[in-house]
């Protein structure tokens, strides 16, 4: 494709291929391609077999699709329960006695959660809230720390046929408002506080703070956690433990339709309303189940699984809780920061748990790397087996730091792209079959069909374009909540007849899918349009770097000119003479046309308690504008130090 039409040019190449080991093939649950061909004979028909092979349903769906173009319904006339699917059915089939949850405070202090005491304190919750009144078809917010009381909430929400709508507990009262409005919830579920790097965070403040402006609750319900003297609001406010200590173990499963909705989950809206994006209940539990089953490869009686994701975040609903609890995983949660009280702390929960896969995002893998291989290599990790990527693209030399330092050359990284809207894993490698390349989220998995469209829509065989999604899959969000015209103008105007959310993709040579970041993050220099995903990667691969952020900031020659921000590794030295090193590596390894104007180095980047980079601000401060909103970040301090590291940089052409 010429350059001048290239809707994302494509700079970088990949070449290392990663197969995977013959004895990793010896147990995998997936060998060949036979089940990416029976997909592709008829995915209808694939998606009806997963629906009845993992997921127990009360009454037979009798159609698996109807689609009428944006909107479409999955398995029709089933009727099912979440929490049943989660709990009852393991516990009935002899396993109640399984791990569910080995639960770790950041204190220290721990808990080891079997299926049978999930499901007795799921029935319990769920008969306190039927007590305050929550019938089927209400919603209710929940905004707590990561204790085992979140997940128990979220699942006697589904044992009702309540509507849950969980919203991270690092957001502002104001946030949290606007969410509680939007969903007009009846119940608030919250916490005292929880601890973050060995300080206690205050939610129940933030809650009352947000219900002067939320006249649709009626009931607080408190766990305690920190221990933090809180105001309770004498008729509105109870604690968890009063509540809990009158309620029966026993609560009947509400039989639910496989369109019922099962949860809301509120897009940050940094620059806008934030929409609610509706997940129903069939197919979202048929698409995690299968998921999480094959892209882990999933010995349910065998492994200990770590998703270190926050369950306030799609990827915490979909394997923290309701993938691996409907596959009768154990899992580890963890409360805490990876720092405190050292750095070594993610190692030693693995060393202890004996975990055996490990679900994290680029941002932690790359903070590690900054750290250094010193913490891992500290602690015996002998027992993991399938390494995990989420929550944006990954860089190459990322990956091959992690499949190195973690998984000791032994351990497939299976790199994921998906989306809160897609409710489920969409492009991933099946580690048994798939051959590896670092830094690609391989191929869209059986049952997906996913194209890279020019500007025109029409399809990319190879090169840089937008990501678009062509039929419909189970897991897919059915809108968002109360404003259908948004949800078409947001995800299916840009392209006729496809799903676009606004990722960018490339297309290589042998047909992997490369994850270029968000369109809206493309830069136009000098009329190309490139990547910030690539001129990261590139900078990231070379050696004293742990971790970049690029930007575009507007330039009168060139229309926008790049941008670094870099965190180098430890014991590496900031200078000028560094910049150019950098910049010129830049140059070499994709072109002169990508070589940054300026590099800024920072300790530290700035980010959500997520993780994710936010680009947003450090565009802000590389155009000279007043920032925008800090409520999200992880440490608002960071964006002040990077702009007076900005206003003093060296290296401009």
């Amino acid at each position: 494709m010429e350059a001048e039409t290239a809707a994302i040019e494509n700079y970088m190449s990949e070449n290392r291929l990663f197969e995977p080991s013959e004895a990793f093939k010896r147990q995998a649950l997936v060998l060949d391609n036979a089940m990416y061909d029976r997909a592709q004979v008829d995915y209808l028909e694939f998606w009806k077999n997963q629906a009845n092979e993992l997921i127990t349903w009360f009454e037979p769906f009798s159609e698996v699709c109807q689609w009428e173009l944006p909107f479409s319904r999955w398995f029709l006339g089933g009727k099912l329960n979440v929490s049943y699917n989660c709990l009852d059915r393991h516990v009935e089939a002899g396993n109640g006695d399984r791990v569910a949850y080995y639960w770790e405070g950041e204190p220290g202090d721990v808990k080891t959660v079997t299926y049978s005491d999930l499901l007795g304190e799921v029935c319990r919750f769920a008969n306190a809230l039927k007590s305050l009144g929550v019938a089927r078809g209400d919603r209710v917010a929940i905004y707590m720390p990561m204790i085992i009381e979140l997940p128990v909430a979220m699942l006697a929400c589904t044992r009702i046929g309540a509507a849950h709508s969980v919203v991270f507990g690092g957001f502002s009262s104001e946030a949290l408002a606007g969410r509680i409005n939007d969903a007009q919830a009846k119940v608030v579920i919250t916490a005292d506080g929880g601890f973050r790097r060995g300080a206690k965070i205050a939610l129940k403040a933030n809650v009352d703070v947000a219900l002067d402006e939320c006249p649709s609750v009626e009931k607080v319900v408190v766990a305690r956690r920190t221990d933090t003297e809180v105001t309770m609001v004498d008729g509105r406010d109870i604690w968890w433990h009063d509540i809990m200590d009158r309620q029966s173990s026993s609560c009947d499963p509400e039989p639910m339709d496989s369109e019922d909705l099962l949860y809301l989950l509120y897009t940050s809206g940094t620059t806008a309303k934030p929409k609610g994006i509706m997940h129903t209940t069939g197919g979202y539990l048929t698409q995690v189940a299968f998921t999480h089953k094959y892209v882990f490869d999933l010995k349910a009686d065998r492994d200990v699984y770590w998703c270190a994701a926050d369950i306030g975040w799609v990827t915490g609903h979909s394997y923290i809780l309701y993938g691996p609890l409907t596959n009768g995983a154990t899992s580890v949660i963890y409360e805490g920061t990876p720092d405190f009280p050292d750095k070594d702390r993610w190692w030693d929960i693995i060393e202890r748990y004996k975990v055996t896969i490990l679900y994290t995002a680029p941002t932690a893998i790359r903070t590690f790397m900054k750290w250094g291989e010193k913490y891992p290599a500290g602690h015996d990790l002998s027992s993991l087996r399938l390494l995990g990527s989420v929550g944006e693209p990954i860089n190459p030399e990322a990956w091959v730091w992690y499949f190195t330092h973690i998984g000791q050359e032994r351990c497939p990284v299976v790199d994921t792209w998906w989306q809160t809207e897609t409710g489920a894993i969409m492009i991933s490698a099946l580690p048994g079959v798939t051959k590896l390349k670092p830094g690609s989220a391989t191929f869209a998995l059986p049952g997906i069909s996913v194209e890279v469209v020019d500007d025109n829509g029409a399809k990319i065989e190879k090169g840089g374009g937008y990501l678009t999604i062509v039929r419909p899959w189970p897991a897919m969000l059915r809108g968002i909540y109360g404003d259908p015209e948004r949800y078409r103008e947001t995800y299916w105007s840009r392209f006729d007849g496809r799903y676009f959310a606004g990722d960018g993709a490339k297309v290589d040579d042998d047909g992997y899918l490369w994850l270029l970041g968000r369109v809206d993050d493309v830069m136009n220099v000098s009329g190309h349009r490139i990547s910030t995903t690539e001129v990261e990667s590139a900078l990231v691969d070379h050696p004293s770097v742990a971790e970049a952020a690029v930007v575009g900031a507007n330039d009168p020659t060139t229309g926008q000119a790049i941008i670094g921000f870099v965190t180098l590794k430890a014991g590496q030295v900031q200078s000028t003479e560094k910049g150019e090193e950098l910049r010129s590596h830049v140059a070499k390894v994709i072109g002169a046309i990508a070589r940054p104007k300026t590099i800024i180095f920072t300790d530290e980047l700035p980010k959500t308690r997520s993780g994710k980079i936010m680009r947003r601000l450090l565009a802000d401060v590389a155009n000279g504008r007043s920032l925008g909103d800090t409520t999200t970040l992880a440490d608002p301090g960071v964006v002040e130090e990077i702009r007076v590291k900005a206003l003093t940089s060296a290296g401009d052409d």
